[in-house]
């Protein structure tokens, strides 16, 4: 009975198997080279974040979605899932600010006397 060449094929084989499941495991997430804003990120960017997969970048977007823009990152705290570990681990990839207001192309009018009233008389020299 040859028992050891199969033995070693299965271990072999095994060893391939784990080999591919831990390659996606060690692959670490590159992290975004700046902070994302998460008023105005969408899914690709929040999923830059080491610790936002899918599922979280898109209840980031519901919740803002629902609930207006955020005033801090602890605001992610209401998510579920998301505790107070795993945000201290993305705070620093992960910034907040106010979206951007539109600017108006009209220059800004200056203050002119009202067409009523006359305009003022020089000072009289004594």
């Amino acid at each position: 009975m040859e028992t050891r060449p199969i033995v070693s094929r299965v271990w072999a084989l095994l060893g391939i198997v784990l080999l591919l499941l831990a390659v996606p495991a060690l692959a670490k997430k590159k992290p975004p080279l700046k902070p994302v804003n998460i008023n105005t990120a969408n899914s690709e960017e929040l999923q830059q974040v080491p610790g936002i997969g899918p599922a979280t970048a898109q209840k980031i977007l519901e919740m803002r979605k629902s609930y207006g823009a955020f005033k801090s990152v602890d605001d992610l705290l209401a998510i579920r899932g998301l505790g107070e570990k795993r945000l201290e681990k993305m705070r620093k990839y992960l910034t907040v600010s106010k979206t951007a207001a539109p600017k108006s192309d009209a220059p800004v009018a200056k203050r002119t006397a009202s067409p009523d009233k006359p305009p003022d008389k020089p000072a009289e020299k004594p």
